[in-house]
């Protein structure tokens, strides 16, 4: 009877076979298995979109399945599909070393069972653990690397920089990103009235939150814009809303406030669409609307209501 070979390439010789041989054939299965545990093999799928059959060699070592990592390496230039026989059991931990932005699949020669597949961007490990679990479909399987999801650490850290490939950040009502003392604050909160509202805290008594335009660049402005036809609000608070314009050194400043709310004033003015002129006043030219609602348009003037009245007086004391 003839030697037989597992799907990984193990030879399973008959009995009384391979007399004067035995011992040589014995000493290739240990190397082979030992290979299988323990080996490496750097298998280049450089190109365009292929597929890739990982070969296996009965009875010799060096079979490229036969190996327990397995690291795809060359430039791609479309996405890889990298097979392996329907029989093969065994697991493989797989690092994605090639370069381009493509998919490599992992999986078995054909039927419908579960692959693996690193993403484009994903140039990272996986252990995946071949099942043999069908002679038609077998599935391959993935084993989590550590935490399975970022959840099940309490207290995450980041080596580098978090890239979030197109994804967004999501963080619930009411909750914040504050630093390691949790003093400084920013809470992403929704008001009962279902309007969105970022609050910054500082609880350091008498320190203000502040926003400021930083880094490398000098003489740069801060921009805030509002969307289509609405408005940047100076919201008020114990006081009516107000801007304070700092001097350089942000130890003075001059406050410009609103009304108070017993006037329920919500005029509005308009400031002078011609050039500034020296020795000019600003002055309402026009209203339209009225009342605690009006619009009031600025313009720039020279000739006060007041200069008819003091000619007069003039002539009247002259």
């Amino acid at each position: 009877m003839a030697s037989t070979y597992t799907p990984l390439g193990v030879e399973l010789q008959a009995t009384g076979e391979n007399a004067g041989t035995w011992g040589t054939k014995t000493n290739t299965n240990l190397q082979i298995i030992e290979q299988i545990s323990g080996g490496y093999i750097a298998k280049s799928i450089a190109g365009g979109a292929q597929t890739t059959t990982l070969s296996v060699s009965d009875g010799s070592t060096g079979a490229e399945l036969s190996h327990r990592m397995i690291e795809f390496t060359g430039t791609i230039t479309g996405n890889q599909i990298v097979t392996i026989p329907l029989d093969v059991q065994t697991f493989y931990f797989l690092r994605n070393s090639t370069s381009g932005a493509y998919t490599v699949q992992f999986k078995y020669a054909s039927g419908s069972g579960d692959s693996f597949t690193f993403s484009a961007t994903d140039k990272g490990d996986a252990i995946v653990f071949a099942t043999a679990s069908d002679g038609t479909n077998p599935n391959i399987d993935t084993i989590a690397l550590g935490i399975s999801n970022i959840v099940e650490d309490t207290t995450p850290q980041l080596g580098g920089n978090l890239d979030t490939n197109s994804h967004n950040i999501l963080i619930d009502d009411a909750h914040f990103i504050a630093d390691e003392n949790s003093n400084e604050q920013i809470i992403f909160q929704t008001t009962s009235s279902a309007v969105n509202q970022i609050d910054v805290t500082n609880a350091a008594t008498g320190n203000a939150p502040s926003i400021q335009a930083t880094g490398d660049d000098s003489n740069i402005d801060l921009k805030v814009g509002p969307k289509g036809t609405g408005n940047i609000e100076i919201l008020g608070a114990t006081n009516p809303g107000a801007i304070q314009l700092n001097c350089e050194q942000n130890s003075h400043g001059i406050v410009l406030q609103g009304p108070a709310h017993s006037a329920s004033q919500s005029y509005t003015i308009k400031f002078p669409t011609g050039n500034i002129t020296a020795g000019t006043f600003l002055k309402v030219d026009s209203v339209s609307g009225s009342g605690a609602t009006g619009v009031g348009q600025l313009t720039f003037d020279s000739s006060p209501a007041t200069t008819g009245k003091a000619i007069a007086m003039a002539i009247v004391f002259g």
